[in-house]
Parts: structure tokens; sequence; C-alpha cells
């Protein structure tokens, strides 16, 4: 099975689909990688380490069985490809139907990333949690950045510092991720979240648990389920009143498919003393924040709010080798022993397959 690596289109990707690593293994496997001329360069990972893992660097990457990429395609990418030719990536089956039904008209088998079923044997291919991870880490080290003090406390010939105080909401895999980086940076931090089920998981990294009186259900995908009109005014009441405690609040609620639920009202916003931070991981979503400007980062009410897009592709070379691992892992699956056995009866490739001869998979 020969397998094609792209250079990422998308302003601002970084991220490459295979690294060198992951390249040698899938050599050793059976398959042919040939990776398109600097596909990695802003990763970090130049075209010789490619060759040497035993990729071969060429233009004709859409002429492979199957196409890797990390973001899906645009309109001209889409038309390269041909029908009953392999596609995987991040394909936003859930908010580009668009792009799905274009993938669908050219006969593309496409399997979505973020469609991978959250079950045991799937977890070395769950892309989303590995890309969170890179996000929660950052969202920490943006925080201390922005935030104008320390975050550790300090004992000084000048006196005392006082450690920063932190409160990561959403306690997924973003979240947890935020507070062990932040419990490293010296800050006190705590850690809230719907389901009761997580209290142990944030007690357990050294963090506080933050009770507010809200509790809500768990998801078979294991995200929190949606919260009644009454329960997320609770919430917000709740969280306007608690908020002043806090020097940073990180925000990682998200439903799959959906606008990001409003944590934070203006309000809420207009009570945080002056210098505090906010980072919002569902900016991509619309925010978690009523005051997050996707894409940017303001000052509202004396307050730093960054809603920065992407990170993971801040930090593209731990995101593209963790990426990486999954394509391969979801490789192996689809063509064990590098030949392509693409069974629709089985739970991982039904699930993540979004296209197949223009039919289209909600």
């Amino acid at each position: 099975m020969r397998v094609g690596v792209p250079r990422e289109s998308v302003p601002g990707e970084r991220r490459v689909a295979l690294v060198p690593e992951v390249v040698a293994r899938l050599a050793s496997g059976g398959f042919e990688v040939v990776v398109e001329r600097e596909a990695g360069q802003a990763a970090s990972f130049p075209d010789a380490g490619y060759e040497e893992a035993g990729a071969s660097i060429g233009s004709d990457v859409y002429d492979a069985d199957a196409v890797v990429k990390v973001q899906a395609p645009t309109a001209e990418e889409a038309g390269r490809l041909r029908q009953g030719q392999i596609l995987i990536g991040f394909l936003q089956p859930l908010t580009d139907r668009e792009g799905i039904e274009r993938l669908a008209g050219r006969g593309v088998i496409a399997f979505a990333m973020e469609s991978i079923p959250r079950i045991t044997r799937a977890q070395p291919m769950d892309a989303l949690s590995s890309q969170a991870t890179v996000a929660g880490y950052k969202a920490a080290l943006l925080a201390a950045d922005r935030l104008p003090k320390f975050f550790p406390m300090l004992m000084t010939a000048a006196g005392t510092v006082a450690p920063a105080k932190a409160l990561v909401l959403g306690a997924g895999v973003a979240g947890l991720q935020a507070i062990a980086t932040a419990r490293r940076l010296g800050a006190v931090v705590t850690g809230f979240d719907v389901r009761p089920v997580v209290r142990e998981q944030i007690e357990s990294l050294g963090a506080n648990w933050l009770d507010l009186g809200v509790v809500g259900e768990e998801t078979e995908g294991g995200y929190a389920q949606e919260l009644s009109e009454d329960q997320q005014r609770q919430q917000q009441e709740e969280l306007e009143a608690r908020l002043p405690d806090f020097d940073v609040v990180v925000t990682t609620a998200l439903i799959p498919g959906r606008p990001a639920p409003r944590l934070i009202p203006a309000g809420a916003v207009a009570a945080m003393r002056p210098g505090s931070v906010i980072v919002d991981l569902a900016a991509e979503a619309g925010g978690n924040c009523e005051l997050t400007a996707p894409g940017e980062v303001v000052e509202r009410e004396g307050v730093t709010i960054v809603g920065l897009l992407n990170l993971p592709s801040t930090m593209p070379y731990h995101a593209s080798q963790l990426y990486a691992r999954n394509v391969s892992a979801l490789l192996h699956h689809l063509a064990p022993e590098g030949e392509p056995v693409l069974d629709f009866e089985d739970e991982i490739t039904a699930g993540a397959c979004v296209t197949r001869k223009e039919e289209v998979r909600a």
C-alpha cells in the first residue's frame, strides 16, 4: 500500500501527518511512503530525515493508494483525489458538510480522525486526545506568560511572593493536562467539571475540587452531557461569585459538532481582578467565555482573554509526532501487513468512515 503525505496548505498549520520515526515503522510493515517536498519542514522534520527513514520525496503524493493529512483537504486538493482512494485526516464531519459531500462526490473512502470510536481497542488512534494533550499544556504556558505575576511561591530577600491561583474548567484530556502543567509551574490549582466521576482524577494531580452544586451526566463517548438551561444559569451564577478568587482561568468545555457552552458571562469577567487571564480552549467553537474573540488576544475589563486557535500547531514537533502515531495505528488497522482490508462490520472502520462511494455518513 502506497501512502502519500502532502504538505499542509491551511494558513498557520505547521503539523505534518507522518514523521520519520513513524515512516520507518510503516516501511518495515509493508507500506511504501511518499512525502511531498518540505511537508515536515515547519514541524522541524527535514526531507533528509524522511529519506533516511525509507520514504521517497516527490510531488505525486495524491497518486498514492491512501493520502494522510492533518487538516481537511481544500476544494483544489479534493479535486486531486480519485474514486476508491483512502483519505485520513481531521475532516470535520459534523461542521463541514460541504467538504464531506465533496469527498463523497469524488468517491473517496474518507476516515475522520475525530470520528474514531472512544473504545479501548481504538485508544492508539485517538487523535483528539493526543492533540488535546498538546493544547492543555500550551494553555497553561500561555496563561503563565500573560499573567503579570509569578506562578510559583517565591521566598526572596525582599519577602515572600504568594503563588498564583488557577482554575481549570473541564477535566477532559486538555483540562487534566492544563492542571498538571499549572501545578508543575507552581500555581495553586483548582479544577471543575460537571461530571463528579472526574473529581478523583483532578485531586490525584494535586489540585483542589471546585464544587458548584451542578452535576451533569457523562455521554458514552466520555464527554459531559449538555446541561439544562436552569443548570447552565446556576453554573454561571456560581462561577461569577467564585472567579474573583482566581488569577488564571483555563476553559476547555466542548461538545463535538455544537457551539461551545457559555460558562463565563461578561459580568463574571468584570468581577475578576485586573491583570487576571482567561485562556479559552473552546475558542474554535465560539468560546466558553462570552467576551472571547476567536483567533485573538483581547483585554476586557482589565482581564486578558486568550482566544488563539489551533494551539497544537504552535507546538508542531511533538503534536506531529503524537498525531503520526495515531495515523499509523489506523493505517495498520485498515491495512494489516500493508494490504487494505476494509471490514465495514468492524466498529473502528465503520465508526471512522465518513464517506464511501458517494455515500455520506453523519
